[in-house]
């Protein structure tokens, strides 16, 4: 059916009210900003009344408001906190706020609160900004799609209706919904988003498209090959979630520390109190000074400085294709120090692809013809190696025979009639043996030429594929899974971050591990492993003190990813147990990623420090400050508020793409 007909019967349904994904949060559309603008609002309402001379029932009862309106939610989460019996700094800051406020400081506690409620809202501010940098990869795919029925027409459903094998119709520029194959139809597919392909990429019968990209000015028909919940789109879905649920070691360590940290902070907040009341102090002075030391003293900054650079990276590694699962694993990623590679689906591209067509001398035939009768042959068959010599003419732009008598002999290979030959294409120790020397000694010679160039090729490391012609073989094809452009640049990339050359682990024979291996640069080669062998060389180089990193694709790849210190899927060819498996996911498998991603981890861990150590530095200075002269409440407010927001927005430099930019230059060195 041409691709024109395609677009007759137009059905547009209207997309229903609120469907259209917002992928930025309004500010305040959050209700912690809301609550700090008030108020905000409310204390520069009163500040000017008070400042001239006003009397206090004209400034008093806004100072109170802005008091409430700043203060309940910190106050009641301190409350809820202190039932279960934990000491929030939330709770703490009220506290100081209510302190001065008995005592005659209204204007100083109020500000305590803005800043503090202005604190908390930036903070909810950088957080839905880091959600929405991740959520941008869960709007891609369209809330409908148009599903051809068997009677002509169509019908418009959700993505969650469609099942596997369901035809759906995808007009010029609408995004297709779900994962499948071109049935019919030719069109420029933009695939950035998942692929990151720069330009539309074409589509024709036979190609595979994604959900979420977005079709040109073609119109397709595609048949479902995956569920919606197991699209490329879904399983972002899955992983963003799981990224969200988790924290790293380093904030789990320090939210235990908070705890004895506030109740320290406590005793050394009535010590502080009562020491200088003791000698002979103010009691406001000696109040105040409390007050402002318990404001200096909490370690609000300390705490905000772990989560904001692991989820910045783990957003930005989002949007350029590896879904990192948890801020854990975003940790360990950058303490890897060995990495070990598997190679057919990770180092390959797990696709077979003819690399040599290798005419008989004396045979007659040129390199197109073979193929030509070999893909004709093939043409039928279902075959991964079949399918490897069909795309071969193809991308040639052969002309092909339609095969008469096609027959196909599992193990062995497939029969047809190809313009009037008799063509057998298969494998060389079932077709080779049979030539009776005596009865044709040209067949008989030329089927030992065969055998040679077939040796040749699997010495090599290729699948050789014999092709005969009315009994004779006329060539041999050579078949390889061809390694990916960016392998031995990304195996370098790995060296040079971990200073130890990656390992190959592979199921394959010596012999062709050898040889990718080879031509990736990786000099241990551990080849014909089965899924226990994999595991036990990963404990075997953790043994030796190595925090390894595995990075694999296949069901036999999963215990060795569940064993390693971290490990990565490949997102496109990956098993579902590899997926499930692995700490994080290659989602467009482009390998040179890997090193991008352990080198931002990298960065996001030093950015940890340097967030404890600007924390630390602030926090002493104004203790000591506090403690050996005297610090102004409204001067401590603003060191310790401006600290935390200091290491949040520090945090937040990983959102960046430049941050992705130079984490890849800090790989390929």
């Amino acid at each position: 059916m041409p691709s024109s007909t395609l677009i007759e019967r137009p059905v547009r349904v209207p997309a229903p009210a609120g469907a259209e994904p917002r992928r930025r949060t309004r500010v305040f559309a959050l209700p912690e900003v809301r609550w700090a603008a008030a108020s905000l609002v409310l204390f520069l309402s009163a500040l000017p009344l008070e400042l001239t001379g006003a009397p206090a029932w004209a400034w008093g009862p806004l100072f109170a408001l802005a008091y409430a309106t700043g203060g309940w939610e910190p106050g009641w989460a301190g409350l809820q906190a202190l039932r279960e019996k934990t000491l929030d700094v939330d709770l703490l800051m009220i506290v100081a706020a209510l302190g001065a406020a008995a005592v005659g400081q209204v204007m100083d506690g109020a500000l305590l609160i803005v800043i503090f409620a202005t604190s908390g809202a930036l903070e909810a501010i950088a957080t839905a900004r880091t959600a929405d940098s991740v959520r941008g990869l869960l709007d891609l795919a369209p809330a409908t799609a148009t599903r051809l029925l068997d009677d002509g027409g169509e019908e418009s459903v959700p993505l969650e209706e469609l099942a596997v094998g369901d035809t759906v119709l995808v007009r010029p520029g609408e995004r297709i919904g779900a994962d499948g194959r071109v049935l019919d139809g030719a069109s420029d597919v933009d695939q950035a988003t998942i692929t990151g392909e720069p330009l539309p990429v074409a589509k024709h019968v036979g190609d595979e498209v994604f959900a979420g990209t977005l079709n040109g000015t073609g119109a397709l028909r595609v048949k479902v090959e995956r569920d919606a919940s197991d699209s490329v789109i879904a399983r972002i879905v899955k992983m963003v979630e799981e990224a969200s649920g988790t924290k790293a070691p380093t904030q789990l360590f320090i939210e235990k520390v908070e705890q004895r940290y506030s109740l320290g902070m406590v005793a050394a907040t009535l010590l502080v109190f009562a020491v200088p009341l003791l000698i002979g102090a103010a009691f406001t002075d000696s109040l105040l000074r409390a007050m402002t030391f318990m404001i200096v003293a909490s370690p609000c900054a300390v705490v905000l400085a772990t989560m904001p650079p692991l989820l910045s990276a783990i957003a930005n590694s989002g949007r350029h294709g590896v879904l990192v699962k948890s801020a854990v694993v975003m940790e360990r990623l950058g303490q890897v120090d060995a990495v070990a590679l598997d190679k057919t689906g990770t180092l390959t591209e797990g696709t077979p692809r003819v690399t040599d067509v290798r005419p008989l001398a004396g045979a007659g035939v040129t390199e197109e013809r073979l193929l030509v009768l070999a893909a004709s042959a093939e043409h039928p068959s279902e075959h991964p190696l079949a399918r490897a010599v069909v795309d071969a003419a193809r991308i040639r732009r052969l002309p092909l025979a339609v095969p008469e008598d096609f027959a196909s002999t599992p193990g062995v290979g497939v029969r047809a009639t190809v313009d009037g030959h008799a063509v057998a294409v298969g494998a060389p120790a079932r077709f080779l043996g049979s030539a009776d020397p005596t009865a044709d000694p040209a067949a008989a010679r030329a089927a030992a030429v065969a055998a040679a160039v077939a040796a040749e090729l699997e010495d090599a490391g290729r699948t050789a594929v014999v092709v005969e012609a009315d009994g004779v073989p006329v060539g041999v094809l050579g078949i390889a899974d061809r390694l990916r452009p960016d392998a031995a640049a990304t195996v370098g990339a790995l060296a040079s971050l971990t200073g130890t050359a990656p390992v190959l682990l592979t199921g394959d024979n010596p012999r062709a591990a050898k040889r990718l291996a080879e031509e990736a640069g990786i000099a241990d080669v551990r080849a014909g492993l089965l899924p226990q062998d994999k595991v036990a060389a990963v404990k075997e180089l953790e043994a030796a003190g190595r925090k390894v990193l595995v990075v694999g694709d296949g069901v036999n790849d999963a215990p060795a990813l569940a064993a390693a210190h971290t490990g990565i899927a490949m997102g496109r060819v990956g098993s579902d147990l590899a997926l499930e498996t692995a700490d994080a996911v290659i989602v467009r498998d482009e390998l040179a990623t890997v090193p991008a991603v352990v080198a931002l981890s990298r960065r996001a861990r030093s950015l940890v420090v340097q967030n404890l150590v600007i924390a630390s530095v602030f926090i002493t200075v104004l203790v000591v400050w506090d403690l050996v002269a005297t610090l102004p409440l409204p001067l401590g407010v603003l060191g310790h508020e401006g600290s935390t927001v200091v290491v949040g927005l520090n945090g937040l430099r990983l959102l960046r793409d430049a941050a992705w930019k130079r984490a890849a230059a800090e790989g390929l060195r």
